[in-house]
C-alpha cells in the first residue's frame, strides 16, 4: 500500500514516514500542498494523510476538495489540531474517511490508516454523508432525511451529530458531551433526554450506549 503524508512539521513528518515505513507501507512525504498535489497526478497512492494547516496555495481541506473535482476520490484522513466541529464537518464533506487530532499515538494513527484502507464507511457524495436504512445527513445545511423525507431536527441535535460524527468509532464521553455541548451547563437527566431524542430519529443503534463510558456512533 503506499500512502501520500502532507506535514510541514518536519519531525512529526519524519516519525510519520519512519513509523509507517516499518509497518510495511511505502509512504512519500511532502512539506507543501503545490508538490503533493502534483505527486497524487503522477503516482497512485491508496491513502492521503493530509495536515490540514500547511504552506502552498491550498490547505488540507481546499486541497482535498480540489482532488474531488478531478475526480481523484482517495481515500483521507485529515492530521490537524483544529477542534472546530464546523471545520471537521466541512473535511467530511471535502471527501475524507477519517481525522486524527495532535497531538496522537501512532499506534492508533496506524489503527486509522488500516480502518480507512479496508473500511467504505461515510463515503460522501457531494455534501451527503450516507447512514444506514437510507438515511442522508447534508453536513453543509444540517439536514437529515430518510428515503427524500425529511427528518427535523433541532439545533442541539444538530449540535450532537455532528460531535458524534467528528468522533465516529470513538466513545463520546458523557463529561465530553456537557463539555462541547453545554458548556458543562447542563443537568444530566435533561442532556440525556436530548440524546436519546435525536437516536431515535436516526438509524436503530447508530448512536449505541456504551454502558459505563458513554456513546459510540458506529460505522
Amino acid at each position: 500500500m503506499r500512502l501520500l503524508l502532507l506535514e510541514d512539521e518536519v519531525i512529526l513528518k519524519e516519525s510519520i514516514e519512519e513509523f509507517l515505513t516499518s509497518q510495511n507501507y511505502i509512504v512519500d512525504g511532502f512539506e507543501n500542498s503545490e508538490d503533493a498535489f502534483d505527486a497524487i497526478f503522477s503516482v497512485e497512492y491508496d491513502l492521503l494523510l493530509l495536515d490540514v494547516n500547511v504552506p502552498g496555495e491550498w490547505n488540507g481541506f481546499s486541497l482535498r476538495k480540489e482532488l474531488s473535482k478531478e475526480g481523484k476520490d482517495i481515500p483521507t484522513i485529515f492530521v490537524t489540531s483544529m477542534s472546530s466541529a464546523d471545520a471537521l464537518i466541512q473535511g467530511y464533506a471535502n471527501g475524507c474517511c477519517d481525522y486524527i487530532k495532535k497531538p496522537f499515538d501512532l499506534t492508533e494513527l496506524l489503527l486509522r490508516v488500516k480502518h480507512a484502507l479496508k473500511s467504505n464507511c461515510f463515503k460522501t457524495k457531494n455534501s451527503f454523508i450516507d447512514f444506514p436504512q437510507n438515511y442522508k445527513y447534508d453536513v453543509t445545511t444540517y439536514e437529515l432525511t430518510c428515503e427524500s423525507r425529511p427528518i427535523a431536527l433541532s439545533k442541539r441535535e444538530v449540535e450532537i451529530l455532528n460531535l458524534f460524527i467528528i468522533h465516529r468509532n470513538q466513545i463520546v464521553s458523557s463529561d465530553l458531551l456537557y463539555e462541547k455541548i453545554w458548556n458543562n451547563n447542563v443537568d444530566s437527566a435533561n442532556a440525556r433526554v436530548q440524546l436519546n431524542n435525536l437516536r431515535r430519529k436516526l438509524p436503530k443503534n447508530l448512536i449505541k450506549n456504551i454502558y459505563g463510558l458513554g456513546y459510540r456512533l458506529d460505522c
